[in-house]
């Protein structure tokens, strides 16, 4: 078996350093990534906080996601910019289509990282980290910003090793080096693991990711139920998630919404995803297709994002049969952190459905729960949306919210 080899390349402060590229380009006199200065925006549009700052403007004491009020009574110099969504945008395109050369199997984690799956290309590179700092140079020649490359047997090391020291840096983090690189870091330093969850651990007295990776499971299932398992898990290093490389359009739905005040509140995060998973399967049966993969998206409210896919039995594009795997997944991954922005994706998809006749299931079950479906797809075109549901999704439904 081949060694996994992968990169995780993360733009180093990428909202204030594109900007900054920006605004050098149209021939501003300073490179705001040298002065105290912060993107932000306009509060009402919820907007109106810290959502980038310079290594400066954090010698002053700001913090990400406070209010730009806060902040300039910290600094009166502080320079705010505003957001350009569209030149981000372009400037992660650009981002992405220089990795491509290294490999065809690349996952866009979020608007500014991405994974590169390296396997199996030790044929074409002599040594991942050169070519590590050939791409961390290459970068910053080309485009004017820097990145972090972290370079790991799996996702969960790449992303650690990446996070290790900025900016500007490579690092490794192999399955030999989780002991002496990772082990005696704060356990809050380990990726998903949040504020709540690390007040939690520390009452355990589990202050270190070596803590959490000797923990007892059954003594954190008390706490954590089946989460803690994989938090034990990902303490020791181990992940077994696949780089994901980019879909096309047409071989993904999804769905988010960016909730008026972050919550904590599962029956208001279950009623928006219940909401969205009759909006996603509402289109997948409009085009005729059929998921095989269902997905949550989070964002919290420290902006990090994270998500919970898993695939399905069967392709379907039933919504009862989705939601029941959203409300899954939810039950599993869900932090109890305030959200900000949540979502469902739906992937894997197909015009055709495989279907496998078990003695405890007959087809025809299945083509009529199928022809029920569009019968209210139907109804609901004609006189509102979502008017009627069926019973037994309405059920799933109430279910959560005991």
């Amino acid at each position: 078996m081949k060694e996994r080899i992968i990169f995780h390349i993360d733009v180093n402060n990428a909202f204030l350093s594109w900007t900054a590229v920006l605004l050098l380009k149209q021939g501003y006199k300073q490179d705001i990534r040298k002065i105290p200065s912060i993107i932000g925006g306009d509060e009402k549009e919820r907007r109106g906080i810290v959502l980038a700052k310079s290594p400066v403007a954090k010698r002053f004491g700001i913090k990400t996601a406070e209010t730009i009020y806060q902040a300039k009574k910290k600094c009166p110099s502080l320079q705010i910019f505003p957001a350009n969504h569209e030149w981000y945008h372009q400037q992660s395109k650009n981002f992405y289509n220089y990795l491509t050369q290294y490999s065809p199997t690349i996952e866009q984690f979020s608007v500014d990282e991405c994974f590169v799956d390296m396997t199996g290309t030790n044929y074409l590179y002599d040594n991942y980290e050169q070519l590590a700092y050939k791409i961390k140079e290459d970068i910053k020649r080309i485009y004017g910003f820097t990145v972090n490359v972290g370079i790991g047997n799996n996702k969960l090391c790449a992303k650690m090793a990446s996070d290790f020291e900025k900016p500007d840096k490579v690092h490794t983090l192999y399955m030999n080096e989780i002991e002496e690189k990772m082990w005696p870091l704060p356990v809050n330093d380990l990726f998903m693991i949040g504020a709540k969850t690390t007040e939690v651990l520390n009452r355990l007295n589990i202050k270190t990711i070596e803590d959490l990776a000797k923990a007892n499971k059954k003594e954190l299932e008390k706490h954590f139920k089946s989460m803690a398992e994989q938090m034990i898990l990902s303490a020791n290093g181990i992940d077994n998630s696949e780089v994901t490389p980019r879909k096309n359009k047409n071989q993904s739905i999804s769905t988010t919404e960016t909730l008026q005040h972050d919550t904590t509140d599962e029956v208001k995060l279950k009623e928006v995803l219940f909401r969205q998973t009759q909006d996603v399967a509402h289109q997948l049966r409009n085009q005729n297709q059929y998921a095989k993969t269902v997905a949550i998206i989070y964002k919290d409210s420290n902006f990090i994002s994270y998500s919970q896919q898993e695939k399905l039995s069967r392709e379907t594009n039933n919504t009862k049969d989705i939601y029941s795997k959203v409300i899954e997944l939810f039950e599993k991954s869900y932090k109890k952190e305030p959200i900000r922005l949540i979502g469902v994706r739906l992937g894997d998809l197909t015009t055709t459905r495989k279907v496998q006749i078990s003695l405890f299931e007959e087809e025809s079950v299945q083509d009529e729960e199928d022809s029920f479906q569009k019968t209210l797809d139907a109804i609901n075109h004609k006189f509102g949306k979502d008017l009627i549901a069926p019973a037994s999704l309405k059920a799933i439904a109430k279910n959560t919210k005991k």
